[in-house]
């Protein structure tokens, strides 16, 4: 087990994360340009730093969970390969495009250093439990460096291919959650017009050919099934921006690849005017407002 893990970038994905690995027996050293958060990693036992090269002073991994591609880029460039030893361990949670992933593995490669590409699916929740699912781009030594550290923080870690890879898939199901998630709400949106109970239409379908995760893992009803943001008028979760952005980097990479998403370009464009129309900090799930009207 590596004895010291930088991770920078403690938000609400991150900071869960780093207190898992914490509980785990790692050591981590955390930064964070936000003082609360890095309080809230100060009492989750993070050792924390005002300073990212602080942060990255003789750790053996460096973890990092950033907001996009240009600001990964740029920590990377500009701290990352600057400061950490030279032979550790990195690993990029964020979700960003397939060529800057790529293009900042090479990098870090010719500076001698392994890395992965590393984005999760599971949200806020999964992140503070533990129970994240992490997809893997990267060579297959890098990957079984990087194994041991990420099943501290999740329940699944599935190497997806070389580097990039795991932005790829991330992006893909992604895209099909966005859109899943509207035709969900479109379903119980139609079935309340219709006249059924929507517990009762929970129970059928859930059990029936319309099943699908958006549904029975993460309802965007409040009442019906397991426990979701829908139940805390859809705060916390995954955020309307959030998907927005996921859909979006996955459109660019449709539109690179000539790939025909006709249901993933609707999905995008429902968010565009969901986050456009205020609500942003809103749980995904809460596009099912605009169908029950």
């Amino acid at each position: 087990m590596a004895k010291r893990i930088a991770f920078i970038g403690l938000g609400n994905m991150g900071g869960g994360m780093a207190a898992n690995l914490v509980a785990k027996g790692f050591k981590v050293e955390a930064f964070d340009l936000d003082p609360a958060a890095l309080g809230r990693a100060r009492l989750a036992g993070c050792r924390t730093h005002t300073s990212i090269n602080a942060a990255l002073d003789g750790v053996d991994v460096v973890v990092t969970m950033l907001p996009d591609g240009k600001i990964v880029r740029n920590v990377f460039d500009q701290d990352v390969l600057k400061w950490t030893p030279t032979g550790a361990l990195l690993i990029d949670c964020s979700t960003i495009d397939v060529d800057t992933a790529r293009d900042v593995i090479a990098l870090a490669t010719g500076k001698g250093f392994a890395m992965v590409d590393a984005p999760v699916s599971g949200g806020i929740a999964a992140a503070a439990a533990g129970t994240l699912t992490f997809m893997v781009g990267g060579s297959a030594a890098a990957f079984a460096q990087a194994k041991p550290v990420l099943a501290a923080m999740g329940s699944a870690v599935i190497h997806a291919g070389a580097a990039g890879a795991g932005q790829a898939a991330k992006m893909c199901n992604n895209m099909l959650l966005g859109a899943t998630m509207i035709a969900t709400s479109e379903a119980f949106a139609m079935a309340e017009r219709l006249g059924l109970d929507l517990q009762t239409f929970y129970d059928i379908s859930s059990k029936a050919s319309g099943q699908n995760w958006s549904m029975t893992s993460y309802c965007p009803v409040p009442g019906v099934g397991p426990k979701t943001p829908a139940d805390n008028d859809y705060q916390g979760g995954f955020t309307a921006a959030l998907m927005l952005k996921d859909l979006r980097l996955a459109m660019a990479a449709a539109n690179a690849t000539h790939a025909d998403v006709p249901m993933g370009r609707r999905a995008t464009e429902l968010y565009e005017k969901f986050v456009a129309a205020g609500h942003a900090g809103l749980d995904f799930s809460a596009i099912i407002k605009t169908l029950r009207k």
